[in-house]
């Protein structure tokens, strides 16, 4: 009898069952404090709370997400330093933000006019409020609001490492990354989000595809211009495909990301509203899944196979299209957004190769491109008939036109300063040995090149 009970508490299959378990007995609390606490009002602020962090560790969730993904699309000698760079960026990413970037994007009372403000260095939740923001309205914590929004922070650096990978100086890129994280991100973000004047004119995203996406596309085109492509890329006799080396990675950094998009959207409702959430979730389900179709069709009639990577990006591509109006979109909209967006990513690969812009995991083509649809698409399909096509148009070029002249500068100087680019024998020999000195598959013979 001990040996059975042993047995049947330490099944795993006991274990994935106290899952749902223990989240209905966490419904069954609220809906007690509800009824015999304190007020409703407080059972709702807790409620929403608790979806708001749940959210903010689907969004963390995204990082490891975007690491498989870059690391699998690229070649086996680049895989240390893809994983290194992603490590940076997330604890990069949430410092800088903690520092200066919270501040920047939020800065209250502390704006100088509608285009920059700051509240000050550090984070700190408002005197004699205990750290508890929009109590009245349901609400969350200042530190919820805080950790969430962090968690986007890095996302911006992170698509544009995927752009520059296998050929990038890792001393340069990490300071770029850093300075557009603490900087160009939140000042970007505050004119929307912060209340700035893009936000004043009526301009809607509600999640990033714009504010993140875009923002990060933007940044990565601008540095694989400067960089130029990897060797052997482009050659007399046309484009030499460099695959990845190994597709399931990919394909579970996909469903990772994907899976972290429902705190990514969800999260952006601000609360636990049944109603919307749901909606939320159902509208980035079905974006999704029609990009993934349109993807997988346009890229079969083309290249005459299915092609895995461009499936997958297709996923995405419908994951950032819906991002802008998840919240304001009818199913029937979003499976448009998203069978559109699925057959605009796969005609962007073919393009940026065409104009020899090196984007080995096709971060350009999927952000920036597919942002843009997402933002307009909120002026044409949007059941709110506030939103306006020249209002989300006007806020498409002027984040364009922001984070290009950012880039540019900050990438240019650091390139007159200690370079930005490995030399020719380094980026032959792979990052990892040049610039790690180790190897992520020691135990495998690297096959020659060139």
């Amino acid at each position: 009898m001990n040996k059975f009970m042993s047995n049947l508490l330490g099944s795993p299959y006991l274990r994935l069952l106290c899952i749902p378990l223990i989240t209905y007995a966490f419904l069954l609390g609220v809906k007690a404090y509800a009824q015999e606490g304190p007020t409703a009002e407080h059972a709702v602020f807790v409620a929403n709370n608790v979806w708001m962090l749940v959210a903010t560790f689907l969004v963390f969730i995204m990082h490891l997400g975007f690491a498989t993904l870059e690391a699998g699309l690229t070649r086996s000698k680049n895989t240390i330093n893809i994983l290194f760079k992603n490590t940076f960026i997330i604890a990069m990413g949430i410092l800088t933000y903690a520092i200066v970037g919270f501040n920047l994007m939020y800065p209250g009372d502390f704006s100088i006019g509608q285009f920059f403000g700051f509240a000050g260095p550090w984070i700190s939740a408002p005197e004699g409020a205990e750290g508890l923001i929009a109590y009245a309205d349901g609400g969350y914590t200042y530190w919820t609001d805080f950790i969430f929004q962090a968690m986007f922070a890095a996302t911006a650096a992170t698509i544009v490492s995927g752009a520059v990978a296998e050929r990038v100086k890792l001393s340069s890129f990490l300071i770029f990354a850093t300075i557009f994280v603490a900087f160009v991100y939140p000042i970007a973000g505050s004119w929307k989000w912060g209340g700035g004047w893009l936000d004043q004119m009526g301009f809607y995203d509600f999640a990033g595809s714009t504010l993140v996406h875009s923002v990060g596309g933007w940044g990565a085109l601008v540095c694989a211009y400067i960089l130029g492509p990897r060797i052997g890329k482009y050659t007399s006799s046309g484009i030499r495909p460099i695959v990845g080396h190994a597709l399931p990675l990919p394909a579970i950094g996909v469903f990772l990301l994907w899976l972290g998009w429902y705190g990514f959207n969800g999260g952006s409702v601000l609360s636990a509203d049944p109603e919307l959430v749901s909606l939320v979730f159902v509208t980035t389900t079905l974006a999704a899944c029609a990009g993934v179709l349109a993807a997988m069709v346009v890229s079969w009639i083309v290249n005459r196979k299915p092609d895995l990577s461009l499936t997958l990006n297709g996923a995405l591509a419908g994951l950032v299209g819906i991002t802008a109006g998840a919240d304001v979109m009818t199913p029937g909209s979003a499976v448009l957004i998203g069978l559109v967006a699925g057959v605009i990513v796969v005609f962007a690969v073919i393009f940026f190769d065409k104009i020899r812009i090196d984007d080995p995991v096709g971060a350009i083509s999927v952000h920036l491109v597919c942002g843009i649809w997402g933002t307009l698409a909120v002026g044409i399909f949007s059941t709110n008939p506030d939103h306006s096509f020249v209002t989300q148009l006007i806020g498409v070029v002027a984040y364009g036109v922001f984070t290009v002249i950012c880039a540019f500068v900050i990438f240019m100087l650091i390139k007159v300063a200690m370079g930005v680019r490995v030399s020719e024998e380094e980026e032959v020999r792979g990052l990892d040995i040049s610039e790690h000195g180790m190897e992520a598959y020691p135990d495998f013979q690297q096959i020659s090149e060139f």
